[in-house]
């Protein structure tokens, strides 16, 4: 029996086979665009690799596409051959188990299954990094950061999976408010681990929510290396530098990150729909023409209306569906999203709670129903974290929701949602909070105060 990179025994006997598992986790841990081609070589050199064979399954899991699904249960026939036919730890077994009940519809079990992996083993990396990374899905900031940090110190600086560690502690601590200590630690992940493009991203959220995205620019440009060996996770690091040049009002530069970086590759994705979709939103309300970069990914979107493996997803579907007024295909999306509310497994109830809601505000906003948008959205907006992304990702429901209820007059009402909006990020105003206040003050006649620039 020979041990992992990080130090975990595991059932590999094979020198080559164990290089290239070691390559898998560092690959994983980077984002790294390369990773399934070394999983794959593991799996042909070690066919009865039960971990392996699980690591795969929820990889596939992780890319959200129901077509994708059924790989997924492949890996886990796979990985139960492995487990019986062949010696498998302990440790080894919790994996397998846990991709089961994820399988199952139960991730917040997979999760806890992988939990017990860290209290027995708490330096095992690739267990620490799919808790965090079922967790994102899930929305469960709090969680990530109470795993992260129950195991930290089993990291000593020589571990190889430290900077990586300090790169998913960022994102939670940003994620959970704590905004000065993030930044810090992301800065210390890339000291560590030059290729964290986890770790850089969470130092650009923090950015984004302490409303400085000349900082933002400042800390992303140059350090094009630390992303650009990464999956299609590379894209939305780039979205992130644009969502920085949009507050700066730099629309211009928008467009072309858009045409150059974020839709470089036109993927169906649902991660590349998300940045896609979620930045062309952001750009119509602030009254940019966007051209015809709506066809593109509402061609793709309407082929997903029965998708429904996460609300996060569909949502943003919706969106693309929406923004090229598609009714036929919003419509199925709707219905499909109404029926899968009614199931009873653990993503059903995030369809039920926020999905439902969410998704028939954003037909009515569509549509220019923007009192029934608000209304629709305003009773989402509770949910949204359980939506799953991040707080930067899920911010372009709060704009729709405010500027549907600005259009409608509901003005106190959006403007309390602004507040709320605002002391959300430290309490500083970004170009999109003033420029709304504007607004606001507009509606009221507050024509002093709408005349102040916005900052």
């Amino acid at each position: 029996m020979r041990s992992d990179i990080f130090g975990q025994p595991t059932s590999l006997d094979n020198k080559a086979a164990l290089a290239a598992w070691n390559d898998t986790l560092m690959g994983f841990l980077a984002h790294a665009a390369i990773t399934p081609v070394h999983l794959g070589k593991v799996l042909e050199l070690e066919q009865g690799f039960a971990l392996g064979h699980a690591v795969k399954g929820m990889f596939y899991i992780l890319l959200g596409r129901r077509e994708l699904m059924q790989t997924a249960h492949d890996a886990y026939a796979a990985a139960q051959t492995g487990s019986t036919e062949g010696h498998i730890t302990a440790r080894e077994q919790k994996f397998v188990e846990a991709l089961g009940v994820w399988l199952d519809g139960r991730p917040s079990e997979a999760i806890q299954l992988i939990e017990d992996v860290l209290r027995m083993h708490p330096a095992d990396a690739l267990a620490m990094k799919l808790s965090h990374a079922i967790r994102f899905v899930l929305g469960d900031g709090e969680g990530m950061r109470r795993s992260i940090e129950r195991v930290m110190d089993a990291y000593e600086h020589d571990h190889a999976a430290r900077g990586y560690l300090l790169g998913c502690h960022a994102f939670a601590l940003e994620e959970t408010g704590d905004y000065e200590k993030a930044e810090i630690a992301g800065r210390q992940s890339l000291w560590m681990a030059p290729d964290d493009a986890w770790g850089l991203h969470a130092v650009a959220h923090v950015h984004d929510m302490t409303c400085n995205a000349k900082k933002g620019l400042e800390w992303l440009t140059g350090r094009e290396n630390a992303w650009s060996h990464c999956n299609n996770f590379r894209y939305h690091v780039w979205w992130h530098k644009a969502l920085m040049h949009l507050d700066l009002g730099q629309v211009s530069t928008v467009l072309e990150l858009y045409d150059s970086e974020i839709r470089s590759e036109k993927t169906d994705d649902y991660r590349d729909i998300s940045n896609a979709t979620s930045l062309l939103m952001r750009l119509e309300l602030d009254g940019v023409d966007v051209g015809h970069r709506w066809e593109e990914l509402s061609d793709i979107c309407q082929t997903r209306t029965e998708d429904g493996c996460l609300i996060f997803a569909d949502l943003h579907y919706l969106m693309a569906l929406t923004g090229d007024k598609k009714p036929g295909a919003t419509e199925r999306m709707l219905q499909r999203i109404a029926k899968d509310a009614k199931s009873n497994d653990e993503m059903a109830s995030r369809m039920s709670d926020p999905g439902v809601a969410a998704a028939n505000g954003l037909e009515a906003f569509g549509e220019g129903r923007f009192d029934n948008a608000f209304t629709h959205l305003s009773q989402a907006r509770g949910g949204m974290q359980r939506a799953g992304g991040s707080h930067a990702q899920r911010d372009v429901f709060e704009r729709i929701t405010i500027d549907a209820g600005i259009r409608a007059g509901r003005l106190d009402e959006a403007e309390a949602i602004l507040n709320e909006r605002q002391s959300k990020r430290a309490g500083r105003e970004d170009g999109y909070t003033a420029a709304r206040r504007q607004l606001i003050a507009v509606g009221r006649g507050d024509f002093d105060a709408a005349s102040v620039p916005a900052q």
